[in-house]
């Protein structure tokens, strides 16, 4: 199907390699910098709305101001970061309505994924989550939490992908960084 094959594939590469999606090239250090914010993200060690301090952090990974600038600005498009103006970088914070406006909004969409999948009498639509549940299964108890993260939110992808429908591929992107969000906030409050 050419929704499905347009898309990362559930399980394939991990979800922050989409920066070929947006007409730029990856690079190492660029992808270097995009997984390490990730996983300070999910490990907590980059809370919710905390600034992120360009000179220092580019010294620490290694990498040149422009390199890591590009990598914050696909972390922007994907939600996980916020820019203000004259204020720099920091991650996405959600207050208690911003959760809920989450929650309630998944939910459904979830429910029109696995809708699609159903109604495929085919079976082609439930084996494609079969594949993405055995996947998961493997990768839930890994010791690395950023592998946990990736394959349970992997698993919700690889619904939304099994469903074929165009636009719930579209909002993917912002829903991923959502539910890490939405994750973190929940760690770190804990």
């Amino acid at each position: 199907h050419p929704v499905a094959s347009s898309l990362t594939a559930p399980g394939g590469q991990s979800s922050h390699s989409r920066a070929p999606s947006r007409g730029a090239a990856v690079t190492p250090q660029r992808e270097t910098v995009v997984t390490h914010i990730r996983r300070s993200v999910v490990l907590g060690t980059l809370r919710p709305g905390e600034k992120l301090r360009e000179v220092r952090l580019a010294a620490e990974l290694g990498v040149s101001r422009p390199t890591l600038r590009e990598a914050l600005n696909l972390l922007v498009q994907d939600g996980l970061l916020v820019q203000e103006p004259y204020r720099g970088f920091s991650v996405t914070s959600l207050d208690a309505r911003a959760l809920r406006d989450i929650a309630r909004t998944r939910v459904p969409l979830d429910l029109i994924a696995i809708r699609e999948i159903l109604d495929d009498t085919g079976g082609r639509r439930v084996q494609m989550v079969r594949d993405v549940w055995d996947r998961f299964r493997h990768l839930t108890f890994d010791p690395d939490p950023l592998i946990q993260h990736e394959a349970h939110v992997s698993f919700h992808h690889g619904l939304w992908v099994a469903s074929e429908t165009t636009m719930l591929l579209r909002l993917w992107p912002v829903t991923e960084a959502m539910t890490t969000i939405v994750l973190a906030q929940d760690q770190a409050t804990h």
